[in-house]
């Protein structure tokens, strides 16, 4: 079973958080929310959550760590020496490394955006040290990297990290009416 670290800061998105731990937990997989500091951690939209755990000295234990972005949470991660440390070993271990909206700023920061394609909220890819290539994609997927736009594509991340890690998103995509849901919305255009 593949297991991830959701890891939350205060300030954070948390239809991007809960959205993917949702949609990962659905898949079958082990989908941890990793508090930075004390609990419960509160939300950007002063949503309260009570972590899993809170963060160990290294993820390794980890198949993947997903960065949820909201203002301050992306900041509040991308100040942490030890939120930095972690997401760079996971990348230098070969680990998926992945962010949404702002978060962005955390993988550059860690460097692990240099030489990948990416993508984050708009405008913040002037705020993104890199050498990175900036993408408008929704989700972009460059080797164990994968980034998006901000918390209306939550689910598309979701479940591109359900692929990403060898699940079944089309599965859990029916179970929660996704394509129905947005195929009816096309259709009315």
């Amino acid at each position: 079973m593949s297991k991830v670290a959701v890891l939350l800061a205060d300030g954070f998105e948390e239809g991007e958080a809960l959205t993917v731990a949702d949609i990962l937990r659905r898949a079958g997989m082990e989908a941890d929310l990793v508090g930075i500091a004390d609990d419960p951690v509160r939300g950007g939209h002063d949503i309260r959550v009570v972590a899993d755990r809170l963060l160990p000295d290294s993820l390794l234990d980890y198949d993947m760590v997903v960065l949820p972005g909201g203002l301050p949470g992306a900041t509040n991660l991308r100040d942490d020496d030890r939120v930095i440390t972690a997401v760079r070993e996971m990348y230098d271990h070969g680990r998926w490394v992945t962010s949404i909206c702002a978060a962005a700023m955390v993988l550059g920061k860690a460097g692990v955006l240099d030489g990948h394609e990416w993508t984050s909220y708009p405008g913040y890819e002037a705020k993104v040290e890199t050498t990175g290539t900036f993408s408008e994609r929704l989700v972009v997927r460059d080797r164990t990297v994968i980034t998006s736009r901000g918390p209306a594509s939550a689910y598309a991340f979701g479940y591109a990290l359900v692929d990403a890690l060898g699940g079944d998103s089309e599965a859990v995509k029916n179970r929660m009416v996704y394509r129905n849901a947005f195929d009816e919305i096309e259709g009315s255009n």
